[in-house]
């Protein structure tokens, strides 16, 4: 789920990061160590301090939690809303969880609906918060890196934050939350590259649309060059995370 299908839920002040990020965070650091051993790459290039949109390629539901795990700062994502609306304990248990992880919840939907969820993304980078987000939409199950939908450039662009482009390697080898015991295949190290900042300054004078597409096309690029993935020239519809 990106902001280009996703509008966010109500009107409540944007969440925070609690305590339970941080705590969790330290305690998954060394879990991750362990059982994948993961390389981490470039996190001096995400600056300490204001708005920093992550913007990776996406190939497995670990994702969104080796980002956070590995990133210098705490990272929020946009949140699929059934997380924060079943009922009973379980669904309180879970809304609180989220909620103390800094989760934006947002529902599906399309056409003009999609611009709230990036106002929503704009808001968290606007306070100087750290963003991220998957440009091709949904995990690529062929393994190939697929055209990047417009959403990142637009926050991007609309709040000036700086643009980090993020690679991961080998985390579609890593098991999915289903399953109870995680594990390496073949052996295979989990990667997390963190590039160089992408500089869109000189895009400003462009018409929207224009700036929108050469930023696009600069963000899909600079994570080609992290992952070395083949680009697939499509836009993703293999997966519907």
């Amino acid at each position: 789920m990106t902001s280009n299908d996703a509008v966010p839920v109500g009107s409540t002040p944007l969440p925070r990061p609690g305590a339970v990020y941080f705590i969790g965070r330290a305690v998954l650091r060394p879990l991750f160590w362990m059982l994948y051993r993961p390389r981490v790459v470039g996190r001096r290039n995400v600056p300490a301090a204001g708005p920093v949109l992550l913007a990776s390629n996406h190939l497995s539901s670990w994702d969104t939690v080796l980002i956070p795990v590995t990133a210098p700062r705490p990272v929020q994502f946009l949140t699929k809303s059934s997380y924060f609306t079943r009922s009973g304990r379980l669904g309180a248990l879970m809304k609180w969880f989220f909620q103390s992880i800094g989760g934006v919840p947002v529902l599906r939907a399309a056409g003009r609906d999609a611009r709230s969820a990036l106002d929503a993304g704009s808001s968290i980078l606007r306070a100087g918060s750290a963003f991220g987000v998957f440009p091709e939409g949904t995990r690529s199950r062929d393994g190939k890196l697929h055209r990047g939908h417009p959403g990142a450039a637009w926050m991007a662009l609309d709040t000036g934050a700086t643009v980090v482009p993020v690679g991961l390697i080998g985390t579609d080898a890593m098991r999915a939350f289903r399953h109870l015991l995680p594990r390496r295949a073949g052996g295979m190290r989990a990667e997390v590259r963190y590039g160089t900042p992408i500089d869109l300054s000189d895009l400003a004078a462009l018409p929207g649309g224009r700036a929108r597409a050469i930023a696009t096309e600069r963000i899909m690029a600079a994570i080609a060059a992290l992952t070395g993935q083949q680009g697939s020239g499509e836009v993703n519809a293999s997966s519907r995370d």
